[in-house]
């Protein structure tokens, strides 16, 4: 099976040697302490000083950037992304912050930015999660190590600790309550096939949950879960919707109240959720609502 981009407790990085998950304690804080040097950080950012903002890594051992699942950047070139960006706005959320439980005299960080930019005459918002960690240095706090996911147009989960394909679910029977709940209130069913293990099913989940989005859903539409395990389970309803393994998860059906297909996901249209818009979502939900009459 094609593995889902992003199977890894987080598209941040376990940012420490001894492979710290920045999900456990983050789900863990409901009100991060703020931590000086990063308010530093995040005043250079929203005030373009490449200068000030430089002046926060360390260069003894070099800091460490490193981006999505594959890419390095020196010092100059991450300073460069964060004061580069036009910015309409940008908001910065403190997901996690706290000292390392692992490595003394080091601190960790967790954020997620919102950036607003204006794009042919269009306002577009990208998220992006990154997770830093420093270190004490000569009485001075420096940043060591950090690492971001690429752009994202819908936000991305803070963890993929929620249990959306519970292990225990009976798929079958699922499927036919919510056929039997969707006919008594002439709406359509959405199949969404995924598993908690994968990044951009939760990333999907949360999309379902915009503002602009849920309330077309919840007029329109059932949702169902499915969960396929490593492949190995639910494989007799992906076939029966027409929905292939090989071309990755989160997959979609759309059925009729009477069970009928109406859409299947064969190209692996939703497998990469976090290059969709949330515009992509809206449209292909109004394409797919029932017509009233």
């Amino acid at each position: 099976m094609r593995n889902c981009v992003g199977r890894v407790l987080l598209a941040v990085v376990l940012v420490t040697s001894a492979q710290t998950s920045w999900t456990q304690s983050a789900s863990k804080a409901t009100s991060p302490e703020k931590f000086e040097p990063f308010e530093q950080w995040r005043d250079f950012v929203q005030k373009s000083d490449a200068t000030g903002l430089k002046t926060l890594y360390s260069t003894n051992p070099v800091a460490q950037i490193k981006v999505g699942s594959d890419r390095d950047l020196d010092i100059s070139g991450d300073v460069r992304f964060w004061t580069g960006i036009k910015a309409k706005s940008m908001k910065i959320e403190v997901l996690q912050s706290e000292a390392s439980p692992v490595q003394p005299g080091t601190y960790q960080i967790l954020f997620r930015a919102e950036i607003q930019l204006a794009e042919e005459g269009k306002e577009k918002t990208f998220y992006i999660t990154e997770g830093q960690l420093w270190r004490q240095q000569d009485q001075a706090w420096r940043l060591i190590l950090a690492k971001r996911t690429e752009p994202s147009r819908l936000e991305q989960p803070a963890n993929i600790k929620k249990d959306i394909y519970p292990a225990t679910a009976d798929a079958h029977a699922d499927i036919k309550r919510t056929l039997e709940k969707a006919a008594k209130e002439h709406k359509r069913v959405l199949v969404v096939f995924g598993a908690n293990w994968c990044y951009d099913c939760h990333v999907l989940d949360l999309a379902f949950e915009r503002d602009d989005v849920a309330p077309l859903i919840e007029a329109n539409y059932e949702v169902v879960h499915v969960d396929v395990g490593e492949g190995d389970k639910n494989q007799d309803l992906m076939k029966v919707y027409q929905v292939p393994m090989d071309r990755g998860i989160p997959a979609v059906a759309v059925l009729d109240s009477t069970g009928n297909v109406l859409f299947s996901q064969k190209n692996g249209e939703f497998e990469k959720a976090r290059a969709l818009g949330p515009e992509d979502l809206v449209k292909f939900l109004e394409q797919w609502k029932p017509q009233k009459s």
